[in-house]
């Protein structure tokens, strides 16, 4: 930590600035799974080639796949070399991606954006999130974290609001082009604020780690992506899954061994040996992997009933409003109760909202979209609860020192678990010629990840004293 933490103190600016780079990832860039990906197809002229809708799929999942990947490697560079300067990385690239994306007039160059934009969200989440544990302290930096969840949950909820309010009108490149000027506006406010690094260290930076992490989550996700097209016995998949497995298996040993040869791991497995850290960053890879849900349900809106972007928007406007008006009250009951009970609580209502949005068998389309609503102020009801003591849990958990890297691995789970989760909905959802039956089993398998993430909660987390 800088020497002049103690003189600096973190204020609304701050705050309001860090908001804005973190809504670039998760409003703007995922405004894409959202509802966009039938709009792109159609405008593309690829919604009857599957090759191409994988190659689509892909894209979308390569945001937070490359966010997943470079993330806890970006977080250990801005400890080491300073998190203000990662945050005006990220903002280079965040401007550079929404550009290309703006501009793209076919998969290929769509894929190049949304991979810039993605390691530009690698470089913004675990630096602001250090700068926040290192500028505010006690009840300020929960309430600066409360807003950071605001930015990423409460973002998350207005990807469709934003799709239905601008794409009618201004088309799907305008949300880039706002995601591009936001992101500066985002910077210039953080102005000012003093630059922050950890301790120095003459530990080598790990290189090999990382290639090895990065290579095998890109194999992994194209596997899942492009499995349905080359089909699951074809070669192309069995390799790349494959080299996927042997590549994270070993990946884990290369990490046990980096300090004895003087590198610093890119994941330190010892944060681990903190339950409160291991229960929250895994039960926060689970549900952000029911952002398949969302992207699932909105796809089956627009393709099985037949809705328009602007229908869609209206329904997911009960998530947006639930998510933004619970995360104040998720904070104050981490005051009262400590991180585990809101985590118990914001899960299964998370997941049992889900469960409602499943009932596609429903012919009468006013009852459904009533579920849908129903189910969506559930989803943000639940996360609003979840967030912000999932977070704080895990941060508080970890030393001073690995703040950054701590974030960065908590943040590696969020995006790891989204960019999964979407590729896994979508190939489930792509699987079944019955779009109903499509619809059900995509949601179900997101039902799979909100009981699993209680489960993770409950038997991990222990009990813990009242702030």
């Amino acid at each position: 930590m800088s020497s002049n933490t103690t003189v600096y103190q973190g204020n609304a600016r701050l705050t309001l600035g860090i908001v804005l780079l973190v809504l670039t990832f998760w409003m703007f860039a995922q405004s894409m799974q959202a509802a966009l990906i039938p709009i792109i197809s159609k405008d593309f002229g690829i919604i009857d080639d599957p090759a191409k809708m994988d190659l689509l799929n892909f894209a979308a999942s390569i945001t937070p796949l490359f966010s997943a990947a470079c993330i806890v490697a970006a977080g250990g560079l801005a400890d080491r070399f300073g998190r203000m300067r990662f945050a005006f990385i990220g903002v280079v690239l965040s401007v550079l991606g929404s550009v290309i994306v703006a501009l793209s007039s076919g998969v290929e160059m769509l894929i190049i954006g949304r991979g810039i934009q993605g390691i530009s969200a690698a470089c913004i989440m675990p630096s602001t999130i250090a700068l926040m544990k290192t500028y505010f302290e006690g009840k300020r930096q929960a309430t600066a974290l409360t807003w950071w969840s605001v930015g990423s949950w409460g973002g998350s909820g207005f990807c469709a609001i934003l799709v239905g309010v601008i794409e009618p009108s201004f088309g799907w490149q305008s949300i880039y082009w706002i995601s591009a000027v936001v992101a500066i506006v985002g910077l210039l406010l953080m102005a000012g604020t003093p630059e922050s690094k950890a301790e120095p260290t003459d530990k080598k930076f790990d290189t090999q780690g990382t290639s090895i992490f990065i290579a095998s989550l890109i194999a992994l996700v194209l596997a899942v992506s492009k499995g349905r097209s080359w089909g699951y016995d074809d070669i192309r998949f069995l390799s790349t899954m494959v080299f996927a497995i042997i590549g994270l298996i070993s990946f884990y040993f290369v990490e046990k061994r980096a300090p004895e040869k003087g590198i610093a791991q890119l994941v330190d497995f010892s944060l681990f040996r903190s339950r409160g850290y291991f229960g929250a960053t895994l039960s926060n890879f689970l549900l952000n992997a029911i952002a398949g849900a969302m992207v699932i349900v909105n796809i089956y809106m627009i393709q099985g009933r037949g809705l328009g972007t602007s229908d869609v928007a209206t329904m997911t406007i009960t998530y947006a409003i639930a998510v933004l008006a619970l995360l104040p009250v998720g904070q104050k009951i981490l005051f009262i109760f400590g991180g585990r009970l809101p985590m118990i609580i914001g899960t299964i209502i998370t997941f049992s909202g889900v469960i409602l949005m499943s009932l596609t068998s429903i012919e009468d389309l006013r009852l459904y979209k009533i579920l849908v609503m129903t189910g969506y102020a559930m989803f943000g009801l639940g996360l609003g609860i979840y967030a912000t003591p999932s977070t704080f849990t895990a941060v508080s958990s970890a030393p001073q020192e690995k703040a950054a890297v701590a974030a960065g691995i908590y943040k590696l789970a969020s995006s790891l678990g989204g960019a999964i989760g979407v590729a896994l909905s979508l190939a489930v959802y792509s699987a079944f010629d019955d779009i109903h039956k499509a619809g059900t089993a995509g949601l179900w398998l997101n039902v799979g990840f909100g009981i699993l993430a209680l489960i993770s909660i409950l038997f991990i987390i222990p009990r813990q004293q009242n702030l």
